[in-house]
């Protein structure tokens, strides 16, 4: 063999050892695990990338939401999910930066910059979920200067139906010490509808007095939305403290036109009067409430108890009430530049199109009719209105336009919150802001149980 090697070599021919030909072996394997571990390590970086930047966009829309024609919407849908859940993102989002590092999404530079961004995205959430817990800050603000309802207090930290757990699990589920009846019908008609849900102390003496009634619409744009869907967190809240909560439904567009909906909602307020006291409820204490498009039906119902006009069949009924809360209510609905129309056309063109189903320009009188703004009375009953700042559905001039021309019209009580970095529907998860808002309406409702407004007046 040596022999045979030593005159290949001097004939010029190479020769490979039984060690080359291994190594020869081995290099393709390892170039392609380098190939592999480089194309892993790029595609984690990457993710990293896409993360951060996605995360920082919806903490941006958050913060700063586009209020234009077109945008209003997903600004709308990006906040709301971003600032309402904001605890929970910070936790999501730790993990998914924590799992890219450790899956080798720092060995390119792509990476780096996701991971800073996702950094950034965390102050940002942090910012959020702080701001979201000093909301009731700014609803113990507004009850302090409240008038003619003595003193209120709101206790956010008593508020069971939105402690820790339940804001760790997202999603409202009835508690056990409330009861849920559901799909009465309150026209007769076996509509869906026209159909409520009662929501009641499970555990009640028998000899305590009626309960008094808080009636609660959805909202949706008076064409989408169900009795299932909204204020849970409020409706279990008051049930557990004794009141017996009402959520309906109501006919919706394009199906119905205008006043079709709030006609229902009359229906609704005259059924539950009428038979109060088989539920076990008082009569005489009757507070309504909603938001988005049912805070704008809750305040038209009540400015509107002696508009024989807006309760066919029933116009002699009495459809008054103790009180009303308006969420992010639609409180004007001209599409008023200095007010409900401060962002977009969008509304107005809905109301044409689909609701009201009439031109503005053609028939204005019906606009303002439908507008609890215009039908402001001396005889209106205590209000608290609720508006976040950050909302792009809804401008919070609206809200302030309507606070200014009660106060201005009517010595009845009127309780103003605005809660800063608020989008539309905030109420639907059981978040701080929402823990914060509940005891607000709690203490409201609470001072309209005992009377002190009429005390005060």
């Amino acid at each position: 063999m040596e022999a045979s090697a030593v005159a290949l070599r001097l004939l010029g021919t190479p020769v490979i050892s039984s060690t080359s030909t291994d190594h020869a072996r081995k290099c393709p394997r390892a170039l392609v695990g380098r190939a592999a571990t480089l194309g892993h390590n790029g595609a984690m970086a990457f993710a990293l990338l896409f993360v951060g930047c996605f995360a920082v966009a919806c903490v941006a829309l958050t913060l700063w939401p586009l209020r234009f024609t077109g945008l209003v919407g997903p600004s709308f849908l990006v906040g709301w999910l971003t600032g309402e859940l904001a605890q929970h993102w910070v936790v999501v989002l730790g993990i998914l930066g924590v799992g890219g590092v450790a899956f080798g999404g720092l060995q390119e530079t792509s990476g780096v910059l996701g991971l800073a961004l996702i950094v950034v995205a965390e102050v940002g959430l942090v910012v959020l979920a702080v701001e979201g817990h000093r909301a009731s800050r700014s609803v113990q603000a507004g009850l302090d200067q409240a008038r003619g309802l003595g003193t209120l207090r709101a206790a956010p930290a008593e508020v069971a139906s939105c402690s820790i757990a339940r804001q760790a699990f997202v999603i409202p589920v009835v508690p056990r010490s409330v009861v849920r009846t559901r799909n009465l019908d309150y026209v007769g008609d076996a509509k869906r509808a026209h159909r409520l849900d009662l929501y009641q102390p499970r555990r009640r003496p028998p000899e305590t007095d009626p309960m008094p009634i808080f009636l609660y619409l959805h909202g949706g744009a008076w064409v989408v939305g169900d009795k299932r869907e909204q204020g849970k967190p409020m409706l279990f809240e008051l049930a557990r403290r004794g009141w017996l909560c009402v959520s309906a439904n109501y006919e919706l567009s394009p199906r119905a036109t205008w006043p079709t909906h709030v006609v229902d909602c009359k229906r609704a307020i005259d059924r539950v009067r009428t038979h109060a006291a088989e539920l076990g409820g008082d009569p005489n204490c009757i507070v309504i409430a909603g938001g988005s498009a049912g805070g704008h039906l809750a305040a038209l119902c009540a400015l509107t108890a002696d508009d024989p006009s807006l309760q066919p069949g029933f116009a002699t009924a009495d459809t008054s009430v103790r009180g009303c809360v308006s969420l992010y209510g639609v409180l004007e609905m001209t599409g008023d530049p200095s007010s409900s129309g401060a962002y977009s056309t969008e509304l107005v063109e809905l109301l044409e199109r689909l609701v009201i189903k009439q031109r503005l320009e053609e028939d204005r009188q019906v606009f303002e009719a439908a507008s609890p703004l215009h039908r402001i009375t001396a005889a209106a009953p205590p209000f608290l209105v609720v508006q976040g700042r950050s909302d792009t559905m809804v401008p919070v001039a609206t809200a302030r336009q309507f606070v200014a021309r009660f106060r201005a019209t009517t010595s009845a009580p009127l309780v103003s919150v605005e809660l800063p970095l608020a989008q539309h529907a905030f109420d639907i998860f059981p978040s701080p802001r929402t823990r914060a808002t509940v005891a607000g309406v709690v203490a409201f409702c609470e001072a309209l149980r005992r009377g002190e407004d009429r005390v005060e007046r």
